[in-house]
């Protein structure tokens, strides 16, 4: 496919195929097969050879790794499928049978996609991405929630920068364009007493998912990129931006601490004096934002007057709000 690929279209001979690629000209012949199977238009002649005229908007390890510019993210096993109920679930199956750090599963659609609080996340065939990445960071366990503020500003820049959408962080973990979710990370950790073993960080984007096409009962909150744009995009692409992204930022933050990147997440939150609701485990609270800290943690000024810092919690933004 590399072959077909670097002659832009150009008819590549059955022969030069086979010499580059050490296959007999039988063997290519059923390779092509296979990726045609696989979605590739590739048009065959006599005397002529093949031509690649149509690439497949998948998400499988040829096509993500095609110009993909990082040293660790990506470059190792990446375990796709067309279909898996949760790329959490696997994703921390194979960290903890050991799997290393870079390891990334990714799937063309969801049966039982979530994100916080077990809800689940619209996952429709061949609509967005739907991926888990394993690290392993040298982090103390008090530290790796930040993970989700590194994965937060990775995802946000590269989108912008693929798609050119304003983009923008409602805490703690959701990606919003135009006023509604296009994104949600989920990260899980398994940590020890002094170490964290690895983390998970999970992400489900809507990519080119029409409007009409979600739930009616998601459907005023939820939007995609092409809903956003009215373009579809290529969801390859988007997926190695975000997995450079995502390694700059990664290693910025284990070189230098949180803080070089806190103000980029600052400037992707916009819910500074909001007023909102937060549900957590110990019960809900309703007053206005007024601050994050240095860790991400949220502070808010409950009806008493009382400052209290969250770590996560179910926000709701409440009406009459100026955004």
């Amino acid at each position: 496919m590399a072959l077909l690929k670097a002659h832009g279209g150009d008819w590549v001979s059955g022969q030069l195929l086979a010499e580059q690629t050490a296959m007999t000209r039988s063997a290519v012949w059923k390779q092509i097969g296979v990726l045609r199977e696989e979605g590739y238009g590739i048009e065959a002649l006599t005397r002529r050879g093949y031509r690649l005229c149509d690439v497949p908007d998948r998400l499988s390890p040829l096509e993500i790794r095609d110009g993909l510019g990082t040293r660790v993210l990506g470059q190792r096993e990446i375990r796709y499928a067309k279909t898996t109920e949760s790329t959490n679930q696997t994703a921390k199956e194979l960290a903890a049978a050991g799997a290393p750090e870079g390891t990334l599963v990714v799937a063309e659609g969801q049966t039982r996609g979530r994100g916080r609080l077990d809800r689940r996340w619209f996952s429709p065939p061949a609509g967005g991405l739907y991926v888990s990445l394993i690290l392993r960071p040298a982090f103390p366990p008090a530290e790796a929630h930040r993970l989700v503020l590194v994965a937060a500003v990775a995802v946000a820049e590269a989108l912008n920068g693929v798609t050119g959408l304003k983009v923008g962080v409602k805490w703690p973990n959701d990606l919003m364009a135009g006023g509604r979710k296009i994104a949600g990370i989920l990260t899980e950790a398994a940590v020890q007493m002094d170490a964290v073993d690895y983390v998970v960080i999970g992400l489900g984007l809507n990519v080119n998912i029409p409007e009409e096409q979600f739930p009616d009962e998601l459907r005023p909150a939820a939007t995609s990129v092409l809903a956003q744009t009215g373009r579809a995009v290529s969801r390859a692409l988007l997926m190695r931006r975000i997995l450079e992204s995502l390694e700059a930022c990664y290693e910025a933050c284990r070189e230098g601490g949180f803080a070089p990147l806190r103000a980029r997440w600052m400037a992707l939150m916009d819910m500074a004096g909001a007023r909102v609701s937060i549900r957590t485990m110990a019960g809900s609270f309703t007053g206005e934002v007024v601050d994050f800290d240095q860790d991400g943690f949220l502070i808010l000024r409950d009806e008493a007057g009382t400052d209290r810092r969250f770590y996560s919690g179910d926000v709701t933004l409440l009406k009459g709000v100026p955004r």
